[in-house]
């Protein structure tokens, strides 16, 4: 019993270094909460954030939170990075139904790894603009559109 009890506190310990030693690469993480819970298609999302060394490589993760209201197993998003559009198909709900990503107080959270190793020019403030690619003009149980940039390499 106290052999399976001292495993229990070693993963423990190993699990909260590992996320004391990720967050401290964060470099920006914001969420902008949608109206009403719903997203237009006009509506753009923008998130200014400020990179300041610019000889490293960055992840670029969008999230999306939502409730069962959205009617759709997938999602489109427009993406505008530093210069560079992208759009993006990723799938919220499995091929039964059963949501994707992580349950919070009745909203699911869904992250999307935009980019793995993300270069810039040079330091300063950039942009990240999300809307939505639905063919829906408003698109209902979309709660919050985040983003967060991780800085690669040295903890």
């Amino acid at each position: 019993m106290k052999q399976s009890y001292a495993w229990f506190i070693i993963v423990l310990t190993t699990l909260a270094l590992s996320f004391a030693s990720c967050s401290s690469n964060v470099v920006y993480s914001r969420f902008s909460p949608m109206k009403s819970g719903e997203w237009h298609q006009d509506s753009v999302v923008n998130f200014d954030y400020f990179i300041a060394d610019k000889e490293a490589s960055y992840q670029m993760i969008v999230y999306v939170r939502h409730t069962e209201r959205y009617p759709y197993q997938n999602m489109w998003l427009f993406v505008d990075n530093a210069g560079q559009t992208d759009t993006i198909e990723f799938y919220l709900a499995d091929d039964r139904g059963r949501w994707l990503g992580d349950r919070h107080h009745g909203m699911i959270e869904m992250p999307v790894l935009m980019e793995d190793a993300k270069l810039f020019p040079d330091t300063g403030v950039y942009r990240l603009s999300v809307r939505q690619g639905m063919r829906d003009s408003l698109l209902r149980g979309i709660t919050d559109i985040g983003v967060e940039v991780i800085r690669n390499g040295q903890e």
